[in-house]
């Protein structure tokens, strides 16, 4: 017998089986969505395992507590010994990490749940590579010696910079690497960051690499280690067609003592110095040629030691680590540019690196290399100060040394720029 229903009832479950299509769309997006906004990639120096690699740990931030958490699987070898550098392609699909023992760059293609897939191995031009940076369209690596006979730790000789050109990825393939671009000029792959006259013999160490948002121009921060007290100095290159490169006018530029860290602002308007030795921070403002030119009131008081520096890319905020004193720095950028301290908070022992999570600039974190952990900070984006993450600091393998970063839908997929 078929049962003839009348209209209210039949309302009554057209809107049970709505409550029900709506629980099941709740439930699956709970099952698919997470809370996760980044994945934090963090290189552990101290070598582990029976090749004696380095480490990456690998974390993911939670958006409400800025909660760091290791996902499963982690950590990953480095596929070298002593990781000392990282970046992530500007699709986020590939992790680079210097391994600086090795002379290599590896590739890690980076799955949708943040996991690590070694992918390609490149060598780098020069011996010892220390500082890396990535645009759409080349990868830029410092290296502490030029590649000559004759460098080495018993007799070393300056630095210099090699860029690898990348290719768009295709289908299901990360970036590619292609061969380094050639300086006729030295007739190899790579560009010497030496003084020129009466200074041409001493030893320049390079320190630290920032290349513009734009990707028009890279610099490079490097002291004098033949003069007491060493005198800093900032290498700057306009990039070219195949990564090649060619000296700004009047570079290089002074830069205080023994400059240890770079960072420019979204803007490519500004670029930012911290000074380990003299305890601050320079700022410059970049013309349209590239060039540097000092910031009315610079330099900028820093704490001891400064040895890492982030400017925020939505906000006008930059955070300095203070490696000596085991803290952070926080500054407001004014409108021309200027810093203005907001006050520090405390690290773990021994900041090294720093870095502000790239989904919502609302996170930050720093790698403390005495004590083995991370820690973490939420940033206020109306007035720049920080407050601990719960549960920080978080516990990393031995020795961090350098960080990036991906953002996170929240879904299982990278977002793209």
């Amino acid at each position: 017998m078929r049962m003839k229903l009348n209209k209210s009832s039949q309302l009554v479950l057209v809107g049970a089986a709505s409550l029900l299509a709506a629980s099941l769309v709740t439930a699956c997006s709970q099952l698919t969505q997470t809370l996760t906004i980044d994945f934090v990639y963090v290189a552990c120096a101290k070598a582990a395992g029976a090749d004696n690699y380095g480490e990456i740990d690998v974390y993911e931030i939670n958006s409400e507590s800025g909660r760091m958490r290791q996902i499963p699987t982690s950590p990953f070898p480095s596929q070298g010994r002593n990781p000392v550098a990282e970046a992530v392609s500007v699709d986020y699909g590939s992790l680079f990490v210097v391994n600086e023992d090795d002379n290599t760059i590896v590739q890690f293609g980076i799955g949708s749940d943040g996991k690590l897939y070694p992918y390609n191995t490149v060598n780098t031009p020069g011996i010892f590579p220390l500082a890396i940076a990535a645009t759409k369209s080349n990868l830029f690596v410092v290296d502490l010696y030029q590649p000559l006979p004759l460098c080495s730790n018993a007799e070393p000789c300056s630095g210099s910079i090699g860029v690898f050109p990348l290719t768009a990825p295709s289908g299901s393939s990360p970036v590619t690497i292609g061969p380094p671009a050639a300086n006729p000029a030295v007739g190899g792959n790579y560009w010497p960051l030496t003084l020129s006259g009466a200074n041409a013999s001493h030893v320049i160490v390079p320190t630290a690499v920032n290349v513009l948002a734009s990707g028009a121009d890279v610099y490079v921060t490097a002291y004098d280690s033949s003069v007491v007290p060493n005198a800093g100095y900032v290498f700057g290159f306009s990039v070219g067609s195949g990564g090649v490169l060619t000296p700004l006018s009047g570079s290089p530029f002074a830069a205080g003592v023994k400059p240890s860290a770079i960072a420019s602002d979204a803007s490519g308007t500004h670029v930012y110095i911290t000074d380990f030795a003299k305890g601050n921070v320079l700022g410059f403002t970049v013309s349209s040629s590239g060039a540097l030119t000092a910031l009315p009131g610079s330099p900028f008081p820093a704490g001891n030691q400064p040895s890492a520096i982030v400017v925020d890319p939505s906000y006008a905020y930059a955070y300095v680590a203070d490696s000596l004193d085991s803290n952070v720095t926080a500054y407001s950028i004014s409108s021309s540019g200027g810093l203005s301290s907001i006050g520090t908070y405390a690290t773990g022992l021994q900041p090294v690196a720093i870095g502000i999570d790239p989904s919502t600039e609302h996170f930050l974190y720093s790698l403390n290399f005495l004590d083995n952990t991370v820690s973490g900070f939420e940033l206020s984006t109306t007035n720049g100060t920080l407050l601990d993450s719960q549960l920080s600091p978080f516990p990393s393998n031995a020795n961090p040394t350098a960080v990036a970063a991906i953002p996170h839908n929240g879904t299982g997929g990278g977002i793209k720029p």
